[in-house]
């Protein structure tokens, strides 16, 4: 009964960006724009992907599509929350949307993290072992690898929100935080955390820099293989193909690793939370005009969408006499 008062019949109070009232408009401005433009970007490479496949029907456009999707629903488990906060003033979540929001939060990232590691395999098969690539990403293997992403991540948010959920909250309930984290819940939980912690630093360890590691073996191997191409034209266009996912990959990978992978003794709500935006709304909004503006067929498709769209608002309506 104790620990039911402790965790199950209180609210969480977001404390937001903003550190002055007065900043809380500018910031529901930006934030609105940039989720729109999330929205926007993502459901129309979407949307593209799944109008055009006879252009744009390779593995790599397959696995772009589903990240997209992902990119859409991870910004939209926290952007929508913190924009009715900014908007209404009223800041409390009750723990168990707390809870579900961290489970839905972490269960996309994670998706994102394999969906990046299988793009990559996609561009080390292609320029390795260009023979082999039909079989080996075949459509069958490829929605596999895909069903895996998903499942793997789900499986991994689930078991962390159950053991999250067997915690202890009491005192401070202010989350120094936009939306509802694994380590601002872990800092402020009172009971035993060690399993928690250990799992989250060995298991997600494993997932995450596992993962950020297959991807860099690959682009090692990717480079020692255009460097031996023998034109310059053909070296361009290896190293263009892959330009896009390694930006991806960079932005993604360089703050998720910084604010998750180090101590939990120096988490800083203040600095975390601003490094946090980086991976959490801006580069999903960036990553639809960094693959569209950097790929010619993704530009091509985009170009014929409009051309369809243009003719069907001029072609004349037939009209009865």
């Amino acid at each position: 009964m104790e620990r039911e008062n402790h965790t199950s019949h209180f609210d969480f109070v977001l404390l937001g960006l903003a550190s002055q009232p007065e900043q809380e408009h500018i910031l529901l401005a930006v934030f609105l724009i940039l989720y729109l433009l999330n929205l926007l970007g993502n459901l129309l490479i979407i949307l593209l992907i799944r109008s055009d496949a006879q252009l744009l029907h390779a593995p790599m456009y397959f696995f772009l599509s589903h990240l997209s999707l992902v990119d859409v629903c991870f910004t939209s488990t926290t952007i929508p929350k913190m924009l009715h906060n900014l908007r209404t003033g009223h800041k409390n979540i009750a723990y168990t949307s707390c809870l579900a929001q961290m489970y839905l939060f972490m269960a996309f990232a994670i998706t994102e993290n394999f969906l990046l590691g299988a793009m990559a395999l996609d561009r080390f098969v292609a320029i390795c072992q260009p023979l082999h690539y039909p079989v080996v990403m075949n459509p069958t293997r490829c929605r596999f690898m895909v069903l895996v992403a998903w499942l793997l991540a789900h499986l991994h948010s689930l078991m962390h929100t159950i053991l999250m959920s067997r915690l202890s909250f009491c005192g401070n309930r202010l989350i120094p935080h936009f939306f509802c984290d694994f380590q601002p819940l872990i800092v402020m939980a009172c009971s035993d955390k060690r399993l928690s912690e250990m799992l989250s630093f060995f298991e997600g360890g494993t997932i995450i820099i596992g993962n950020f590691l297959l991807i860099l073996v690959s682009y090692v191997r990717i480079v020692q293989a255009v460097l031996r191409v023998p034109s310059t034209q053909g070296r361009s266009k290896a190293f263009q193909t892959c330009a896009s996912h390694l930006i991806v990959v960079t932005l993604f990978y360089g703050s998720a690793i910084g604010v998750y992978f180090r101590p939990l003794s120096t988490y800083s709500g203040e600095k975390d939370k601003v490094t946090t935006v980086m991976y959490t709304v801006v580069t999903p909004m960036l990553n639809p005009f960094i693959y569209s503006l950097r790929n010619a067929d993704m530009k091509a498709a985009l170009r014929r969408a409009l051309e369809q769209l243009r003719n069907a608002l001029g072609k004349p309506h037939d009209t009865k006499p």
